[in-house]
């Protein structure tokens, strides 16, 4: 009777253990989208990419007024994507944080996410800070590699040291830097469900928003970037990097130090306080190359600066490097362009 008591204590044992391995594999993560003016942000797309590499199913949360029928379309298209849940709600207009959060633990309450991820744009670090602080866990900020489920790298010291950390969190709360996922594919026809909405925080209210106007591409996802430093002297000089620009369809950039001295406005600023690019070509224009700006652009392609100091640590991470006057050397560029566009 003893043995076989000992025997059932053991397959019970045995069972539990088995079950338990079972859900912890069972890993499913929420995608918060992130969007403006009706078109789905890319980054977002870079965010899907890293939840589907932690494993599991990845549902998608879009919220917000009427506005989201558009992006609605643009997400239902996105490979990787088990099911997007709709939150539509006339208070939900300028997808304000503490909105949002309410919306995203009921999800988590009902599917009970293992992780929970959002792009490291200005919504996504006002966001998941606010969710990760409702669930008691730490944040996760700006992940540049998944190892698994429960490792992640990111940069830590303006980029200069890389950390890769294992979290015990039963839930992980992300933030993912776009520019080091590749941006997943569409072509899909991914399900979706409306969900209700009840908002009763009355502590915000959106009013209205006024983004500047430009022809020129979107600076965080632009192939091309041209940036200025200090050494432009003043904002009327950035014209010469305005017209090179618009030669090639390049975004236009600028250093922290450019915009703390009113030479452009804050929008434009790259680095560690700034905007983060990875594009295809970037031109460095009389940047000396501090590292807090390099945090935000040291992962392009092809690096190009022209700097009138041979010893500017900006060479050090250049692939092509200039040691000429601006004031000369940018008019030089833009018009040998002319000519060969001419040709």
């Amino acid at each position: 009777m003893l043995k076989q008591s000992l025997i059932k204590s053991r397959f019970l044992t045995l069972h539990a253990k088995t079950l338990f391995a079972r859900i912890e594999r069972n890993e499913s993560s929420l995608v918060i989208a992130d969007y403006s003016e009706s078109k789905l942000n890319s980054s977002t797309l870079s965010t899907v990419t890293a939840a589907a590499k932690i494993g599991g199913s990845v549902d998608c949360l879009l919220a917000g007024g009427s506005d989201v029928n558009d992006v609605l379309s643009q997400l239902k298209q996105v490979k990787g994507l088990s099911k997007i849940f709709v939150a539509k709600n006339d208070a939900l207009k300028g997808v304000l944080p503490e909105k949002v959060t309410p919306i995203v633990l009921q999800l988590h309450e009902k599917n009970k996410y293992t992780h929970i991820l959002g792009s490291s744009s200005a919504f996504g670090k006002s966001v998941l800070p606010r969710i990760a602080a409702k669930l008691d866990v730490s944040p996760i900020s700006e992940i540049i590699a998944v190892k698994d489920k429960d490792t992640f790298v990111r940069t830590i010291y303006a980029g200069n040291a890389i950390l890769t950390l294992k979290a015990k969190d039963a839930v992980k709360v992300i933030t993912v830097r776009g520019t080091s996922f590749e941006k997943a594919e569409l072509g899909a026809d991914v399900a979706v469900e409306e969900i209700s909405v009840n908002i009763s925080d009355a502590s915000s209210e959106w009013i209205t928003q006024e983004l500047t106007k430009s022809e020129r591409p979107d600076l965080a996802t632009a192939p091309r970037v041209i940036s200025g430093g200090r050494g432009l002297k003043s904002g009327e000089n950035f014209k010469l990097l305005y017209d090179l620009a618009d030669k090639i369809n390049a975004a236009v950039g600028a250093t922290r130090a450019a915009v703390d001295a009113g030479f452009v406005p804050n929008d434009m600023q790259i680095g560690q306080t700034g905007k983060i690019v990875a594009p295809e070509l970037y031109v460095a224009v009389g940047i000396s190359g501090a590292i807090q700006h390099l945090a935000g652009m040291k992962d392009s392609k092809t690096i190009v600066a022209i700097n009138k100091d041979p010893e500017a640590p900006i060479f050090q991470v250049a692939d092509v490097g200039l040691v000429a006057d601006l004031f000369k050397a940018v008019p030089e560029i833009t018009e040998k362009i002319d000519n060969f566009i001419s040709k």
